[in-house]
């Protein structure tokens, strides 16, 4: 399933001109996200490459995000990836309410494609280990990226803006629901 991504209201136009995620949930507990970021590549701040490691902070620079949460209940995951290979995983009891690190997961698997006019990272996430979201049949999906350009202006993209200020957490951004495969 494909979606596109919109920019937040507030935030002037910057380097990008689109972004569309495809989604893939190829087993009841895997996720596959592809996020296609097209426009002037050369004007983009982007992380250089790292060694794939948990790390904290990651939306503050350019980095694609995914919120994830059964469909039914408060709680929901958050998960960062950055185009350097970085990543984080998040834990919330509700609206940004008890915070934790996802310490069971293995690292997401990130690979990062670029040319002069896009930008694709795809992440793959192995979610077993999660046992609020291996029972669940339906995910909402919240998708979200954060872009900053080579002048330090960040522009906030998702599938959905609340009223007022970026805020990805917000029960309006899951605007995707993605069902267990048929066959699993």
């Amino acid at each position: 399933m494909r979606r596109a991504l919109r920019t937040h209201p507030d935030d002037a136009r910057g380097p990008v001109t689109r972004i569309e995620v495809e989604i893939d949930r190829r087993r009841p507990a895997a996720l596959a996200i592809a996020y296609e970021l097209t426009g002037r590549i050369e004007d983009l701040r982007v992380p250089p490459p790292a060694p794939p490691a948990r790390t904290d902070g990651l939306w503050r620079h350019t980095c694609f995000e995914a919120f994830v949460r059964p469909a039914q209940g408060e709680g929901y995951l958050e998960f960062n990836f950055s185009p350097s290979g970085r990543w984080a995983a998040y834990r919330f009891s509700g609206y940004r309410a008890g915070m934790a690190p996802v310490e069971e997961l293995s690292p997401p698997r990130i690979e990062l494609t670029a040319s002069a006019a896009a930008l694709t990272l795809r992440a793959v996430m192995d979610l077993a280990p999660l046992p609020e979201l291996a029972a669940a049949e339906a995910w909402r999906l919240g998708l979200s990226a954060v872009i900053e350009d080579t002048a330090g202006f960040i522009s906030h993209w998702a599938l959905a803006h609340p009223p007022g200020k970026p805020d990805f957490h917000h029960a309006d951004g899951f605007a995707c629901q993605v069902r267990a495969p048929e066959d699993a």
